[in-house]
This record gives C-alpha cells, sequence and structure tokens, in this order.
C-alpha cells in the first residue's frame, strides 16, 4: 500500500493507468480474490507497475544512475522505461497488449530443468527426438527452462527426473514462452507496435535475444524488432550477466519485489568466466551467441526456481580499474566430474602405497566433500578389507571414497583378489594405476552391475580412473574393454549377456588421469606436451565410438602449488590430482621422521632409482635424495645387474660393500628371508631362482628396496640414510609456497587444508590474470 502511495509519478498517472487497462492495478495487486494475478495478461501490467514503483522510489531515495540496465523477460521493458526509450503510459499499453497476445497461445507447457547444463540438455532433447521442444530461458549455468506442447512437457519431465542429479519442475504457466510456439504472437504484437515512436535509449540496456545491448542510435525500428523477436527467442540471460562481467560490472542490483534474479546472478558470476568481447566485431545472432568469447566457461550452478516474467536489474560499474572476477574453485574444471563423484571441487588426492595416502586421509576428504584414495599397494588383503570397512563406517551415505587399484606383473592374482574385495564391500570408485595394457580383473570390475535405466541410458556403476602417462595405454582405457577378455568372462559366468553387450558401449574408463613426471613411478612425462596429445587423442576415440557421456582428461604429476594447478586447468583439464604435497601431512600413514625429512625439500631434492616392483624391467621411481644414500645404491644395484648374471660374478669389493653398508647383512641371510617369504605364496619364484641365478640375483637385490621402505615407514633411526621415499619436486615446491605460514610445518598441514589452499589460490590467481589481461585490452 504504501509503495503505491509514496511514488508521485504513479500518482500522477494512476487514474489515467486504470482506464488504460479496465481495472484497478493498485487494488488488484492488494486483493485478488478472483485469483486473475496468475492469469499472464494481469500478471504482465501488475509485474511492470510495480518494478517501476521500486525504479522510481529508488532514484527518489537518492540511488546512484546504473551504467547498465537489463530485464528477464517482461523486465526488459522496465528496463527500457528506465533507460527513457518510453514513458509508463507507453510502456504500460506494450505489456497490455503483450499479455493479451501470450494469453491467447494455448496447449503449451514449461519447465523448469536443474542440476543440467544447456549443452547437456541440448543433447538430451536430440538423443530423445524431443523434437517438438525449445530451450526458452537460459536462466543459469544450471537451471534453463524449456518449452512446448504440454504432454511432450510432462513426457520429457518423467525421464528427466530420472537422470542423476537432475530435477525437471514444470512451471504454472498457460503457454509456451519464448519458443516457436509463440510466433504468431510476435507477428501480430509487431502490428501492434508499427505506430509507436520510441525516444533514443540513455543507458545501454542488455537484450535477452542477443545477450548484447541495444543498438545505441538504432531508434524505434531497432526497439522494436528486439522486442518481436523477445516473445518467441530464447531469453539469454546467463550470456548477459557474463557479458556485463566481461565489461567490468561488478555490482549487481536487483529492482523490484524478491531476489529471484539476484539467486541467479550468484550463481552466474560463481560459476562462469566473464564474456570478453569486441563489441565492433562482435555479431551474436550469426554465431549463436558465443562470437569473441576468450574465456572457457563452466556450466554448473545451483538456482533453485525459474521465474519466466520476472524483474528488471540495474547493474553498476566500478570504473577506474577492470573489474573483480569472482572465479571460484567450485567452477574450476568439469561440472560433470564434480557431481559424478559428489564432490565440491574437481581435486583428488591420490593413492601412495603402503597406506601412505592412509584411511585418516580418504576419511577427511570425504567428509569435506572431497575424494580421495587409499593407497592399497603393498597391503595384504585383510589390511585393504579392514580399511574399507572402516571407512564406509565413517562416512555418511553420498561422501566419496575411493580404492587403489595397482597392477603387479608377478602377482596377477593378487589384482583378481583385490578386485573380488572391492566387488563384495561395494567399493564403486577406483584408482587404476602402472598398467600398461588392460587386464581381466580390470574388465571384471567395470562392466559387473552394468544395466540400462528405465529411460535407457546406461548405467554403470563402478568408475574406472585411470592414471596414464603413455597415449597407446590411454588410448586401451578409452576404448570398450577388450573382446576376448569380455568373452572369456562371460563363458566362465563371471559376466552376463547383458553386461557383455552395454560394455561394447562404455570406455573402460571414463575418466583418465593424466600423469605427468611425479613421485614413485613415472615416465617423465612433460605435462604440456602430454595433455594436448591425450586430449586429441579422446576427441577422436569419443568421435569414433560416440559414447553417451564423454571422457573427462585430467591431470597429475607436479601439481604443488596454485600456479601449477592454474596450468592444468588451462591446458584444458577436467579435474586435477595431487600425490607428493599430501605425504607430507598429519594424515598421512608414513612416520614422523620422514615428514620432518620432507618439510625441508627444495625442488631439486629429487632423483630417479629403480622401482623395486618392477626392477627387471628397468622402471624408474622419483624419490628423495636430499640427506639419503637410497638413489645411489639402488641405481648401482641395477647397474650390477644389468652387467651381471649372478652374485658370484660381482668382484669381492663390491660383494663386501652391498652386505656392510646396503644390506647390513649377508646375502645368505637376506636370500632365507626373502626365500621363506616366496614360499608362502609364490613358490614358482624361488623355482625359477634355483634355475637361474640372475633371477635369484634380482630377487635377493629387490629384498633391498622393501627393506628401504619399512625403514622409512617406521623411521628407523638406524640406517637413516637408506629410507626410500617416493616424492616429487611439487613437495619442494609446496614448501617454498607456504614457508613462512603456518603450514610450514607438516604438523598443521591437513589434506582438506591443502585442497583448499590449492583450489582457492588457483581461482584467485586466474581473477588476477584476467583482471590484468583486461587491464591491458582497456589501456
Amino acid at each position: 500500500m504504501e509503495l503505491f502511495d509514496q511514488v508521485p509519478q504513479f500518482k500522477a498517472v494512476e487514474k489515467e493507468a486504470d482506464t488504460l487497462l479496465g481495472y484497478s492495478v493498485k487494488a488488484l495487486c492488494l486483493d485478488d480474490p478472483d485469483n486473475r494475478l496468475s492469469q499472464t495478461q494481469f500478471t504482465q501490467p501488475c509485474l511492470y507497475t510495480v518494478n517501476m514503483l521500486h525504479y522510481f522510489k529508488r532514484i527518489a531515495d537518492g540511488g546512484a544512475p546504473p551504467a547498465y540496465l537489463a530485464g528477464h523477460s517482461l523486465g526488459e521493458y522496465n528496463a527500457l522505461l528506465a533507460a527513457g526509450a518510453f514513458d509508463f503510459m507507453t510502456g504500460l499499453a506494450l505489456v497490455k497488449k503483450r499479455g493479451e497476445l501470450m494469453m491467447r497461445a494455448k496447449n503449451g507447457g514449461m519447465a523448469a530443468v536443474i542440476g543440467l547444463n544447456s549443452d547437456r540438455i541440448a543433447e538430451f532433447l536430440e538423443e530423445y527426438r524431443f523434437d517438438s521442444l525449445d530451450i526458452a530461458n537460459y536462466n543459469s549455468p544450471s537451471q534453463t527452462v524449456v518449452a512446448g506442447p504440454l504432454l511432450e512437457i510432462e513426457r520429457a519431465t518423467g525421464i528427466l527426473n530420472d537422470l542423476p542429479g537432475c530435477r525437471c519442475i514444470p512451471l504454472p504457466v498457460s503457454a509456451a514462452f519464448h519458443s516457436r510456439y509463440m510466433n504468431e504472437v510476435s507477428e501480430a504484437f509487431a502490428e501492434f507496435l508499427d505506430p509507436f515512436e520510441f525516444d533514443e535509449i540513455r543507458t545501454p540496456v542488455i537484450s535477452n535475444v542477443t545477450g548484447r545491448p541495444y543498438p545505441m542510435g538504432a531508434g524505434s525500428q531497432g526497439i522494436k524488432a528486439l522486442l518481436v523477436k523477445q516473445i518467441s527467442h530464447s531469453v539469454k540471460w546467463t550470456e548477459s550477466i557474463r557479458y556485463l562481467m566481461g565489461k567490468g560490472a561488478s555490482v549487481f542490483e536487483e529492482i523490484g519485489p524478491g531476489i529471484v534474479l539476484s539467486r541467479l546472478n550468484q550463481q552466474i558470476q560463481k560459476e562462469t568466466l566473464p564474456l570478453i568481447i569486441d563489441d565492433e566485431k562482435d555479431d551474436p545472432d550469426s554465431t549463436s551467441g558465443t562470437a569473441g568469447i576468450t574465456a572457457k566457461k563452466s556450466d554448473n550452478g545451483g538456482a533453485t526456481r525459474s521465474d519466466v516474467d520476472s524483474l528488471s536489474w540495474r547493474v553498476s560499474e566500478k570504473h577506474g580499474r577492470p573489474a573483480e572476477r569472482k572465479i571460484a574453485p567450485t567452477s574450476l574444471g568439469d561440472p560433470t566430474f564434480r557431481k559424478d563423484y559428489g564432490i565440491k571441487y574437481a581435486y583428488l588426492t591420490g593413492s601412495m602405497y603402503k597406506g601412505i595416502a592412509s584411511k585418516e586421509m580418504v576419511i577427511a576428504m570425504g567428509k569435506a566433500g572431497l575424494i580421495g584414495f587409499l593407497g592399497t599397494g603393498g597391503l595384504r588383503l585383510d589390511e585393504i578389507a579392514s580399511a574399507i570397512q572402516e571407512i564406509q563406517a565413517a562416512l555418511d551415505e553420498g561422501q566419496a571414497y575411493g580404492m587403489n587399484l595397482l597392477c603387479d606383473l608377478s602377482r596377477p592374482q593378487l589384482e583378481e583378489q583385490t578386485v573380488a574385495l572391492y566387488l563384495k564391500y561395494g567399493v564403486r570408485k577406483i584408482e587404476a594405476a602402472a598398467y600398461m595394457q588392460v587386464t581381466s580383473p580390470l574388465v571384471k570390475y567395470r562392466l559387473t552391475g552394468v544395466h540400462r535405466a528405465a529411460d535407457g541410458s546406461i548405467v554403470c556403476p563402478n568408475r574406472i580412473l585411470a592414471k596414464v602417462s603413455r597415449p597407446e595405454v590411454a588410448a586401451a582405457f578409452m576404448e570398450p574393454a577388450p573382446i576376448k577378455l569380455v568373452e572369456k568372462l562371460v563363458a566362465d559366468g563371471q559376466l552376463s549377456e547383458m553386461e557383455a553387450e552395454l560394455g561394447k558401449s562404455i570406455p573402460m574408463a571414463q575418466d583418465i588421469c593424466v600423469e605427468a613426471d611425479s613421485g614413485g613411478h613415472t615416465d617423465q612425462g612433460v605435462a604440456y606436451v602430454l595433455m594436448p596429445a591425450m586430449l586429441s587423442l579422446r576427441d577422436e576415440i569419443m568421435s569414433r565410438y560416440a559414447y553417451e557421456s564423454p571422457i573427462r582428461v585430467g591431470a597429475a604429476g607436479g601439481i604443488g602449488t596454485p600456479e601449477a594447478a592454474a596450468a592444468a586447468f588451462t591446458l584444458g583439464a577436467d579435474f586435477i590430482l595431487t600425490g607428493s604435497i599430501n605425504q607430507c601431512s598429519v594424515e598421512a600413514g608414513i612416520s614422523d621422521a620422514v615428514k620432518d625429512m620432507l618439510q625441508e625439500m627444495d625442488v631439486q631434492d629429487t632423483a630417479y632409482a629403480p622401482a623395486g616392483d618392477m626392477f627387471e624391467l628397468g622402471a624408474k621411481v622419483q624419490v628423495l635424495k636430499r640427506g639419503l644414500f637410497f638413489p645411489a645404491r639402488a641405481n648401482k644395484l641395477y647397474e650390477l645387474y644389468q652387467k651381471y648374471d649372478s652374485l658370484e660374478q660381482i668382484d669381492e669389493k663390491t660383494k663386501n660393500q652391498i652386505q656392510e653398508k646396503y644390506f647390513k647383512r649377508s646375502f645368505e641371510q637376506v636370500w632365507e628371508e626373502t626365500r621363506n617369504y616366496y614360499l608362502k605364496d609364490y613358490p614358482q619364484e624361488i623355482e625359477k631362482a634355483e634355475k637361474h641365478p640372475k633371477h635369484k640375483m634380482a630377487l635377493i637385490f629387490k629384498w633391498y628396496f622393501v627393506h628401504a621402505t619399512r625403514l622409512a615407514m617406521k623411521g628407523s633411526e638406524v640406517q637413516k640414510v637408506d629410507y626410500q621415499v617416493h616424492c616429487g619436486p611439487a613437495l619442494g615446491a609446496f614448501n617454498r609456497w607456504v614457508r613462512g605460514t603456518e603450514l610450514e610445518s607438516w604438523r598443521h598441514r591437513r589434506v582438506v587444508d591443502l585442497a583448499e589452499r590449492i583450489m582457492q589460490g588457483t581461482a584467485d590467481l586466474l581473477d588476477r590474470r584476467f583482471a590484468a589481461f583486461t587491464a591491458e585490452e582497456v589501456q
């Protein structure tokens, strides 16, 4: 009541407005016993009037003039009113006619789709052949409105609500607004507009149709053309706000009742990047609104509802410096990856063997809305089972966790037993590492439980994240399971015919983690070379197989600072995975003595050594070298293995050095311990060693690698120089980054804090970089 009485501009035209409408706007807004406000021919004039009252009251209260104006659907008329294109009564006549014409359209409906980005919705409409449905509103990165025949809206709603993470809500409207079904209304409105003349726009107004400003100086014809199109074209609200962000807009003020657009705008600012364009070269109509985009968008948000005929907006601009980009950590990486894994950041902690990536680490990550993978390599099956049960008991339903599955060429049966354990306990996410080819246990894990949903889509309960550093290995994981392995599993009764058939239509791994030079096993790959090659390979394979869901490619190796993470995301990574930095944290399952060493290391303090588990093959691991003899001694052992065919061929001086300095015991003692170990579970290794002296030498030398790991895990003060500590230079970079802060000491480093620091730091860094680029453009 007070609002109507406080605005002089309305009091002056109230009687004229009532005469034009044939009813009192004030009375209808304050008292609506017949529920007429739910009908669009009444809603539009009333909403236009109330928005006007709010705007003029704000001006009367001393509000600063806007730099830009924008309105959602009907709100665009209020924006044009505020920009001086026409007066209140002219605008009222326009919206009255608009509402009456739109009310004539029947048998149509609209629905808000929440949780899927617009590209995915377009794919859905095409895939399910909803040719009669149009996208009406691009409201936010994760809220899109579709429109069309009512029966088709109802059918689509049922299917969409069965999709994971998606909600589809029918809207209480009488027609399919902002779609092709309004073409006749547009034509009739064009005839109505013909005699009107409009003034020049004084303040830029963003058009729903183009997502760009109305052409300044275009006059009446330019305004009319866009108003006519607006009725039957999509509302590009997300693009409009991104355009304004790119122009330096940093303060958005909603004018009118409610905060619908404020919520949508917060999501857009949070989940997308500014749209940086050259207005002189931009032609949104000819390029579907994508011309001049220089920043990758991340379409994911969380708006909760749609309002087809919403309010006008005022946008203020900070002058004198580029706009503040509000890139959020949650906007980095691929949104579908975050949704599929149930995590808030596209950030994972990778596995580290012997439980260094401990159950405490996995639980901490899960409770924080993130995911970590347990380092199961080198653990007994009963230890893995116990850890799984503890993790599952500690985490609530929906909180994410994963397990590592490490390829073991010498003990393939261990892989089978581990997969059986994962299936038994319902482990749905694994990190597959050190594989050179796809194996039968991997196929069994991936395809077990694969089925079709009610909508016909393929559901894969078990996810594999494959860590790779070679294109040929990546290709094996990107392709469907090898037919011969699948047929063998079916013949053995381990997979059903249906699972085998559906397996032809899905990749072995939906997520490929490209591992550049890193701690532990490494091919010493370079991220700047690997990532483009893997992304190109992904695109080639996606084109070949046309999978329902895209393969995602992430990055690992060398990521220990925001700069490194930003580089990974800029290269196109859909997610990042960290390793070495987490080894120097409270939750890491390694000795305090090792953590004390690690927190002092620098970027140059690592070296390459033979991998104990693949010693004979010459595979390499990256290890800590500062203050340690292990790298040099391990390389010496491998050099001797390559040179000689037996221990007896090695000179006495060297043999004595190994036994006295390296092993601290005789070869005979080492062989006795090794023999007893292998006889228990792998007697074939002993049989082979007794026939082949070189193999016996290898088993004795490999004992040193196991021993060096045990020393490090226990933090033994004896033979401290022989610690084997897998680590990459990323930790040295991290140590430099946090020097002088509370995180300088590992005792204050918790894995969740590290994740937050890395991701927030990455978002802040990209904010600053984009701001700097914009500043250069302005200058």
